[in-house]
């Protein structure tokens, strides 16, 4: 977690009032549930409806245009989800379990609520910390006496070990992740704990065995540790740093991972997955580059990808290394709430969608509990906030709140499934939306009115449609089942001059991203549907004309699909693409194949460089 200065804002508590919006959409089709949360202050914690079910609406043939539109495409997947969920911190264990603050009937009605996948929101990622963290009462390691491993021990973890339990118990699916903030002050150069310092190398083969007694230890109390970091947020926070911290860097990174973590797991015959990183995407070069770099480390069985945290840089940097490395996976495993955050609602909202847009397989926020204070915590944030929040003194004391934090992970975890994948969705800034298609085949369309006023949203799906009234502030989940018939498109490459692609220039899905020419590889930004409302699409965002220009050499781009006449295409049986705004077509600037070469529109000719094979 990054060190903030305390500040006094405090987090306002979830009051629950039922308010009935019911849809709009002729009744045919399949039967589309909805499900609502919608706040009422500016800092978007005051939840007034959480997660309320709506009256059913249904897709029909027709139905009618809406300010909004999104088109979904079954066809097009992407990414697996693993599950969404937080860290049993010490803080966390001690407030709902150690303490005695909670009672045993509390503590399993909300463990019930977090974890399981009927009766609550079905989370189904823990990442824990190995020892203490900035969120624990003191520091402390899994052995703290210099110097080997015989007072090894997890009774310091004995609450985090039996919360995990119990949330296992509920949700069988769930994947648990550990990560040490520090190894034992006795091993680092430093001495301490605290404020950063170094490994000492000579203890790096009884580090690995330290990570190895550590996945040893829970899969004794039945609990699989699926994942592991080397370091959570390495070179975190500077000197003086004051709770559990180390410093890394790249090399040291990958030379610990290959050569001592892996043969140490594969001598004791743990198939626990080692991921890299764990950190921003600002602090990726080096401390993530450098590891992803080596062949043998990317192609080793015990891998397990990239960890991400949310606090800095830019979330794209994903899809970047996505398009590198294809076959690595990535995982969002830290972003914490706080009273900093101006508005937790929207804030959480544009994460879900942005993370999981950019090739994340897991959401997890930081700690699941903190109490009315912000406490206990070890040094480093007093003005975090958890999906929950324990009143500890007080006229409420023992009562457990669930924040805005809850619904909104709610609205991912409650209805996509572990092993549901991505699917094709338009993107939108004024409703911003990911969509998923579960195991079984049912579907969830999660999106958030980002704007002022209220958004009257149309949802294609193949040949049918609803339209919505989404309310501002307001969270929604559409979930429905069947499969998606006509009018969902053709999806493939679109070819044309040299036999080379339309390509998405950087496979960056950013607006105004330039189209270009570029040879074959197979990859998302190659991937084009043809939608039967006259767009072409590619990364969840349409084929546009700059700034809507009708004039010969219009720089052609990507941009967030608008329904405008600048993103409306004909594909003609002469194998013209037409823009019918400007009647011209598209082309091949300067007649040339060469890789990067931009598109355009131009007067149709019927040359080669204006002939397309399209899906």
């Amino acid at each position: 977690m990054l060190d903030f200065k305390k500040r006094t804002i405090p987090l306002v508590l979830v009051a629950l009032v039922a308010v009935a919006l019911p849809g709009t959409a002729d009744a045919a089709g399949e039967q589309v549930n909805s499900w609502l949360t919608t706040t009422s202050d500016a800092g978007g914690r005051v939840v007034t409806r959480g997660l309320q079910q709506q009256a059913p609406v249904n897709f029909a043939a027709s139905s009618p245009g809406g300010s909004q539109t999104i088109t979904v495409n079954e066809n097009v997947t992407f990414q697996p989800f693993e599950g969404g969920g937080a860290s049993f911190t010490d803080s966390t264990a001690w407030l709902l379990r150690g303490s005695g603050i909670v009672s045993e009937a509390t503590r399993d009605d909300v463990t019930r609520k977090l974890f399981d996948p009927v009766n609550g929101i079905g989370l189904a990622f823990t990442r824990n910390p190995m020892g203490a963290s900035d969120l624990a009462r003191f520091n402390y390691s899994f052995d703290d006496t210099c110097c080997d491993l015989n007072d090894f021990t997890l009774a310091p973890d004995n609450d985090v070990l039996a919360l995990t339990k119990q949330a296992k118990q509920l949700n069988p699916a769930l994947k648990v992740k550990g990560a040490p903030w520090s190894a034992p002050g006795w091993m680092k150069d430093n001495g301490t704990m605290i404020n950063q310092g170094w490994l000492k190398w000579e203890y790096a083969p009884m580090y690995a065995q330290y990570f190895v007694k550590y996945v040893q230890g829970y899969a004794a109390q039945g609990v699989k540790i699926d994942y592991v970091s080397v370091q959570n947020e390495p070179t975190c926070c500077g000197p003086g740093t004051n709770y559990p911290s180390m410093n890394w860097n790249g090399s040291g990174l990958l030379e610990f991972t290959k050569n001592n973590l892996f043969p140490a797991f594969r001598a004791a015959g743990i198939t626990t997955k080692v991921m890299v990183l764990d950190y921003n995407w600002g602090n990726y070069n080096d401390l993530g580059s450098v590891p992803l770099a080596d062949a043998a480390l990317r192609n080793d069985p015990l891998f397990g990808g990239i960890a991400w945290h949310g606090y800095g840089g830019d979330v794209t940097l994903q899809t970047t290394i996505h398009n590198q490395y294809p076959a690595i996976s990535h995982y969002m495993t830290e972003h914490s709430g706080g009273t900093w955050i101006a508005n937790q609602q929207t804030e959480d909202m544009l994460n879900l969608v942005d993370y999981t847009r950019n090739w994340d397989r897991s959401w997890v926020k930081w700690s699941l509990a903190v109490d009315q204070n912000h406490n206990p915590h070890n040094g480093g944030c007093g003005i975090c906030t958890g999906l929950i929040t324990v009143q500890n003194g007080g006229a409420r004391h023992g009562q457990v709140d669930l924040t805005v934090e809850y619904y909104t992970m709610g609205h991912l975890t409650k209805f996509v499934k572990p092993g549901a994948l991505r699917i094709d969705s338009t993107s939108n800034s004024s409703v911003p939306n990911v969509a998923w298609k579960n195991p079984d085949g049912s579907k969830a369309l999660i999106a958030y009115n980002n704007t002022g006023g209220t958004q009257s949203v149309k949802v294609n799906w193949g040949g049918q449609s609803f339209t919505y009234s989404l309310p501002t502030k307001t969270s929604v989940t559409w979930t429905w089942s069947g499969t998606q018939s006509g009018g969902g498109g053709r999806t493939g490459p679109v070819t044309g001059l040299a036999g080379k692609c339309v390509d998405v220039a950087g496979a960056n899905p950013a607006d105004g991203t330039a189209v270009q020419l570029y040879t074959c590889n197979g990859s998302g930004a190659q991937q084009w549907t043809v939608g039967t409302d006259g767009t072409i699409r590619a990364l969840g965002k349409c084929l546009d004309v700059a700034a809507g220009s009708t004039a010969n050499g219009a720089r052609v781009q990507l941009y967030t699909c608008n329904g405008s006449g600048a993103q409306q295409w004909n594909v003609t049986a002469g194998r013209d693409i037409v823009n019918p705004a400007a009647n011209k077509c598209l082309d091949v600037t300067g007649n040339t194949s060469a890789d990067g070469t931009p598109l355009q529109l131009w007067s149709c000719t019927g040359a080669a460089n204006q002939k397309w094979t399209a899906p």
